[in-house]
């Protein structure tokens, strides 16, 4: 497992090094992530899997601090190690109290690493401040900063005990590292002298305080509270007792929720930037996730589609500077990350180069293509490049380190499918998935939805100022416009895809905008079917006339299934101009050329009364099924305790009971869609569900003609096979493609078949269409006999062609227990030399193993474990690239790759340099870090 892709699940905080310019993000599980400029990335994992509080980088370090839910501190650091670097945990310290004393004593709610870099200052509940010794982590006594020595130094009429529980933040002064600012929670703030142990200043907030941010020339500071207000202060040189200057409640008069964090940034034109999350109007806008951008007259409160978790500003970190300047705000929220580009006139986003939000629409399916055209990869981006141009130019902000992993070797395109109807297309060619273009079907079809609606209209005297940003939405129109099937001809440009309700669109790049018709045909699949009535969702309705479609992939052609089923298989043939598609009752042959149905073949059971009924309306017969299977696992106790005649031995009776349940449970647990076929018997629900297709010139009808074919593998272990007639290039719009039934093979076992392949003469997989056309395979022997290999879930079996008699079979289930989930060719190339590369059949299993095949012979070469076999979701979504690599969701906005080749392998390959500091007698020379990724 090489590297993740996409934007960390739950992340819970957020720190950043203005001197490394290194961001780093921990998440709920535990895992820490730091990111600088593209390709430069870090990984680790606490071993306490806990949830990650705060995260407090060194000042000037290449080393970071980590509060962890348990109250336990992790020291990062980034080393060199073996000739490679990483990213590692150097030591961890909890805090301990005096005996019998109460947990919140030592709960630490503030954190701040000093600038000296030798110590850390810990708030606590109980307002007491604790100082600990860096890297060692020992607690220095001495030096601890009571609530009572604090209190003592503050006139008693200004406050009471309870004034100075839960410190609520620490901030160094920035001019006098010796000076630090306390904030208690109840609104006392005080300046604490470190050298001579004693308050310099204390300041009295008439709300609860929520944060402190110093200017920068440490004249004043600014406190937010509770209320939705903040207060300027100002630390005057004597010992007055100091007024605020001014309090502030931006959107009241009315009851306003918490400012959280603030910044006050000083600028050349004398206007503050004053930047602040929360404070919005509880009663109209107590929901809303914001933070405000306030610069003279200008004033943006940032709407974001989910909880804001953190945020920080990046401006001037040089000593010397005298203001601030802003340049950008990160803000990571709990579903994206979005940048702001401060510079900019009307404050545009920036489009990250990673950390993409994968799951702004749930993804539904993926395709990859492996090494795309520089032509078609050129036009992709154009017309990507047309749909972002309301981004800003700004060059990334966050820019640390050194990326020096070779170039990718070749362009390779990941294609997510989306519950929304939308297919990204994504760059996954090395360590950043970026995306390039996104496509949305949604065009074609009426929803309830108007695609021109624009979100972020607002009016010109519209109170508060609200401004939608990030890429994160959730909610699909409707869910029929889901993606299930992609598939993309990387040679021709021809993209087919396939949705939820029965919906399959064959397009074509286009590089300008164009308005047309969308032509549309029907394909009946239950045609010479009487007696069954589809009880599931209609299909969608199409626009009428010409649609408007930007540039890009453009439809031109609609089949539409009925009934209007789940799409599940699809394979386009280019170099033909067929498309076919199959669902739970049938599949199709489609002319895309001259735009013709040429054939519909009905695969339903007449006892698939459940493929009648369409995903949409299953709750009712889950509800059934509950119903029933509790009547049966009744049933069954009941019978179990008559035939024991209530005298049986006890444990015997349980541990039958509980074997019952947990099947039974086995059962329910699974999505309709996966549903378990345990007794493999001709009447079970699903036979006909059609899993996959495939396109073959091949030996079919004898052994001295080869001719087009297209077979197709369904649930029930049976395998059709049609011959094709394919007019000549000169008579192709003239004569229609024809199509005959040549073959049906029922496998004995009758498991699902997931994958069918012809070998050729030299028992070669059989090119892509068009892969020869473009010089970039042989061409396939036809002088040899052609095999067909027949995957099912259980077993592998080769055929000779034409005759279809069994040669050989490696029965996978039976020696290993387990069954295929997903299989392809992959080619794996020599490390060493160039000149060698082999074809093999690379499986992944329902345990979550890889296993890697040779062909023809189907000899286990070896086993890797990748997925965990409790995660149904990740070995559904994995997908293998054509060169033994491969991606599967570890979360829903994460992709794993991995490698099974030593060849192409991509991972995280990067270097932090530190420029030397001397301060305190100690010098950090430079040192180079490369990262190796966390193994997982």
């Amino acid at each position: 497992q090489t590297v993740e892709h996409g934007f960390p699940h739950q992340p819970s905080a957020l720190g950043y090094s203005p001197f490394l310019r290194l961001m780093a993000i921990g998440t709920r599980s535990g895992a820490i992530k730091l990111y600088g400029a593209p390709g430069v990335e870090f990984m680790g994992l606490h071993e306490e899997n806990n949830t990650v509080m705060q995260i407090h980088f060194i000042p000037d370090q290449c080393q970071l601090v980590t509060l962890l839910d348990d109250n336990s501190l992790h020291l990062w650091s980034l080393k060199q190690h073996g000739g490679a670097s990483e990213l590692r945990e150097e030591h961890r310290f909890t805090l301990k109290g005096p005996p019998g004393s109460p947990p919140s004593a030592t709960q630490i709610t503030a954190v701040l690493p000093h600038s000296s870099r030798e110590v850390l200052y810990l708030g606590t509940e109980s307002g007491n401040i604790f100082v600990v010794e860096l890297p060692s982590f020992r607690v220095l006594e001495d030096r601890t900063i009571s609530s009572e020595a604090v209190l003592q130094r503050v006139p008693e009429d200004n406050c009471n005990r309870r004034s100075c529980e839960l410190v609520e933040a620490l901030r160094e002064h920035p001019k006098n590292p010796d000076q630090i600012l306390i904030g208690y929670s109840r609104g006392l703030i005080v300046l604490w002298d470190l050298q001579n142990s004693k308050v310099t200043h204390h300041f009295l907030g008439s709300q609860q305080l929520e944060n402190l941010y110093w200017q920068r020339d440490g004249s004043k500071f600014i406190s937010c509270h509770y209320d939705g207000s903040y207060t300027q202060w100002p630390v005057s040189s004597d010992n007055r007792q100091p007024e605020p200057l001014e309090n502030t409640v931006p959107y009241g008069p009315f009851p306003c929720k918490a400012i959280s964090k603030i910044y006050w940034q000083t600028t050349k034109n004398g206007l503050p930037y004053i930047i602040f999350q929360g404070g919005m109007p509880r009663a109209s806008y107590g929901d809303r996730h914001s933070i405000s951008v306030i610069h003279g007259s200008q004033q943006t409160a940032f709407d974001f589609t989910s909880r804001v978790i953190d945020f920080f500003i990046i401006f001037s970190s040089e000593p010397t500077a005298e203001l601030d300047d802003p340049s950008a705000m990160v803000v990571l929220a709990e579903e994206e990350l979005v940048v702001i580009d401060l510079k900019t006139a009307g404050w545009p986003a920036v489009h990250p180069p990673y950390l993409a939000s994968l799951h702004c629409s749930a993804i539904t399916c993926s395709h990859h293509v492996s090494n795309i055209p520089l032509k078609l990869w050129e036009r992709i981006i154009s017309a990507g490049s047309k749909q972002n141009i309301h981004y800003s130019s700004m060059p990334w902000p966050i820019d640390g380190g050194t990326n020096i992993a070779p170039d990718p070797p070749q362009r390779d395109l990941l294609l997510t499918g989306h519950e929304d109807g939308t297919v990204r297309f994504w760059d996954a060619s090395g360590v950043c998935l970026h995306l390039l273009y996104k496509l949305s079907t949604v065009r074609v079809f009426l929803t309830d939805a108007d695609p021109n609606d624009n979100m972020n209209t607002l009016g010109e005297d519209e109170w508060p100022p609200l401004r939608k940003v990030g890429t994160f939405d959730p909610y699909s129109d409707d869910p029929r416009l889901g993606i299930q099937k992609i598939y993309l001809c990387k040679y021709s440009g021809y993209l087919a895809v396939a949705g939820t309700a029965g919906q399959v669109l064959v397009m074509e790049l286009n590089d300008e905008d164009a308005e047309h018709v969308v032509d549309h045909a029907e394909a009946d699949l239950l045609q010479d079917q009487e007696g069954y009535r589809w009880k599931g969702h209609e299909k969608l309705k199409t626009r009428d006339g010409p649609v408007r479609f930007e540039a890009g992939f453009q439809p031109f052609v609609l089949v539409q299934c009925q009934p209007p089923a789940v799409v599940t298989s699809l394979a386009l043939h280019s170099e033909w101009k067929l498309v076919a598609f199959g669902t739970s009752h049938g599949f199709g042959l489609f002319d895309h050329q001259q735009k013709r149905l040429v054939f519909v073949k009905c695969t339903l059971h007449p006892s698939d009364q459940l493929a009648l009924e369409g995903p949409l309306s299953r709750v009712k017969s889950l509800k059934k099924s509950l119903r029933q299977s509790f009547r049966r696992i009744r049933r069954s106790r009941v019978s179990s305790r008559k035939r024991r005649g209530g005298s049986g031995n006890a444990s015997e009776v349980q541990e039958a009971n509980a074997k019952f349940d947990q099947d039974t449970l086995q059962e329910m647990e699974l999505a309709p869609v996966q549903r378990k076929i345990e007794a493999r018997s001709a009447e079970d629900s699903f036979t006909g569900f059609v899993r996959t297709l495939y396109f073959a010139d091949t030996f079919l009808r004898d052994s001295s003609r080869h001719c087009p074919s297209l077979w197709a593998g369904t649930n029930g272990g049976t395998v059709y096979a049609f011959c094709l007639r394919v007019p000549p290039a000169e008579r192709r719009m003239d004569e229609p493609v024809r199509a005959e039934q040549a073959k049906e093979i029922q496998l004995m076992h009758r498991a699902p078949v997931v994958g069918i392949l012809v070998l050729d003469g030299r028992s070669t997989p059989l090119p892509e269409p068009l892969e020869v056309a473009h010089d970039l395979s042989k061409s396939p022997d036809m002088q040899g006999s052609h095999q067909l290999l027949v995957v099912s879930e259980e077993q592998f079996k080769v055929f000779t062609l034409p005759k279809v008699s069994s040669k050989l079979k490696l029965k996978l289930t039976a020696l290993e227990g387990c069954r295929v989930r997903k299989v392809t060719v992959a080619n794996f190339g020599s490390c060493k030399t160039d000149d060698y590369s082999e074809n093999d059949l690379a499986v992944l299993t329902n345990l979550g193993d890889i296993q890697i095949i040779s062909l023809p012979f189907l000899k286990l070469q070896i086993r890797y474990p990748c997925i965990r076999k409790e995660d149904v979701s990740g070995i559904a979504s994995c997908v293998f690239t054509k060169y033994g690599q491969g991606f599967y969701l570890i979360s829903p906005s994460e992709f794993e790759r991995f490698s099974l080749s030593t060849k192409w392998l991509v991972e995280p390959r990067c270097i932090v340099d530190t420029p030397e500091v001397t301060t305190n007698n100690h010098v950090h020379s430079k040192s180079g870090v490369e990262n190796a990724a966390r193994k997982s």
